[in-house]
């Protein structure tokens, strides 16, 4: 088989091309899938039903990625160009996970795309591997003996990230968070304003809107899209995730206050941040990555809101751009694994390694190091990830706790009290919470 991939673009009106070239872009290119989706459902004009069938698609391949190759693996004999197995994964997806597609359909499909992607020869190897695959079924997850492994097949994880939570979270919670990176998200939005009329407009557009449980400014909703929404496009509401906003919360903001939001794109924390300070308040706003200010900025356009001052900057030099004591409040939301919202990124359980961690974890002491002096006594700091590993999280402020002075960890009693946690630090888990996997930890200065 050649191994010369021809580069196509997607047919228009073909779903499943569209899914296949979404795949290769984040399997091969590197593409973060929840940006590349975007920015083709973007570029074409798809209804609503293509749109949520290549959501479906895209999503649903990679998130059980694994578990599809062992399923096929008995069919397959050699190595396989990528198209061709990402062809064969999109494939086998539909069959054993949307079951209302015919196999007719399922195979046709990719015949067809095969037809326009590859030779003859590749499109009669397609044909006879799916037509094998209908008559025998899938290899079986009974064949795997160790529980570790055919816990990670099944749930399409790798070994080492089943161990790691198992030896962090016990057999049966490790199981638990394996098994919900594999299914869908509620939908968040953060309410510009605390107006039930928002909420109403929403459910006329036809999205089934409810109030969350976690904190008043938050919406949530199974179905529809809030990007697509009036009140979206005038800046009425800001898709965010619930626990983003807790951490926010976690400051204990009041009006007229001076924040730091040190890792600051693509900016959801920082406009909720400008808006509990107020007009009178200010935010400045960093990133390392200058391309990512814009994203910044448009979001304080959206929302009107005049008091955020953005630019770039890399964190860990934060220290000689500002004085010591300079602020009332600092947020540092710090580059992590991203093990908390593989449900939103799921090519992230086949990306990230051990020494990603290891390497993360340095990062994310340094810039809380960094950040501390700058910080009024009195002050707080809120140290927050998108990630469930322990020694992203518990490790870097146990670390914190013992080398730096001057610091406490404390709890915000309105917060810690909603979520009904009695710890100091907070470990939300998607399993539990209904929300990103997210964790947030309140140091206090109380000296120099």
């Amino acid at each position: 088989m050649s191994k010369r991939t021809r580069h196509v673009r997607p047919m228009k009106g073909n779903v499943r091309d569209a899914a296949l070239s979404l795949l290769l872009q984040v399997n091969e290119a590197g593409s973060y899938s929840n940006i590349a989706l975007n920015e083709t459902i973007q570029r074409y004009e798809l209804s609503d039903k293509d749109r949520r069938l290549l959501t479906e698609l895209v999503y649903g391949t990679l998130q059980h990625q694994q578990t599809l190759d062992y399923y096929v693996s008995p069919y397959v004999r050699g190595k396989l160009e990528p198209w061709v197995r990402e062809l064969l994964r999109l494939s086998i997806y539909q069959k054993e996970y949307l079951t209302k597609i015919p196999d007719r359909a399922i195979v046709h499909e990719a015949v067809e795309i095969s037809k326009r992607r590859g030779h003859k020869g590749v499109q009669s190897m397609v044909n006879g591997i799916l037509r094998s695959y209908l008559r025998k079924g899938p290899a079986s997850l009974d064949a795997i003996e160790d529980p570790v492994e055919r816990l990670a097949i099944e749930t399409s994880h790798p070994v080492w990230m089943i161990d790691r939570w198992i030896e962090q979270y016990g057999e049966e919670e490790a199981e638990a968070i394996a098994f919900a990176n594999n299914e869908r998200p509620l939908q968040s939005a953060r309410l510009h304003v605390d107006d039930e009329s928002i909420v109403d407009e929403l459910r006329e557009e036809g999205m089934p809107v409810e109030r969350s449980p976690l904190t008043s400014r938050a919406i949530v909703s199974e179905e529809g899209n809030f990007a697509l929404t009036n009140a979206y496009r005038e800046g009425k509401i800001t898709i965010q995730d619930e626990s983003s906003m807790l951490a926010v919360e976690a400051l204990a903001l009041e009006p007229g206050m001076t924040a730091l939001d040190l890792c600051a794109a693509p900016g959801g924390k920082t406009t909720y941040i400008a808006e509990l300070v107020g007009e009178k308040g200010r935010v400045y706003a960093h990133d390392l990555h200058a391309h990512k200010i814009p994203k910044i900025e448009e979001q304080a356009n959206r929302l009107h809101l005049t008091n955020i001052e953005a630019s770039e900057l890399d964190g860990v030099l934060v220290g000689e751009r500002y004085e010591k004591g300079t602020f009332d409040r600092i947020l540092v939301d710090a580059p992590c694994s991203g093990f908390g919202v593989i449900r939103r990124k799921p090519e992230i359980k086949y990306t990230k390694n051990d020494r990603d961690v290891e390497m993360l974890t340095h990062l994310q002491y340094k810039l809380v190091k960094e950040a501390i002096p700058l910080l009024k006594v009195g002050g707080r700091l809120v140290y927050s990830t998108c990630t469930i590993d322990q020694r992203e999280n518990e490790g870097v402020v146990d670390r914190l706790l013992s080398t730096i002075d001057g610091i406490q960890l404390i709890r915000e009693t309105d917060v810690h009290d909603r979520l009904g946690i009695e710890e100091a630090t907070i470990q939300l888990l998607p399993h539990e919470d209904e929300t990103d996997g997210f964790f947030i930890a309140i140091f206090e200065k109380v000296s120099e």
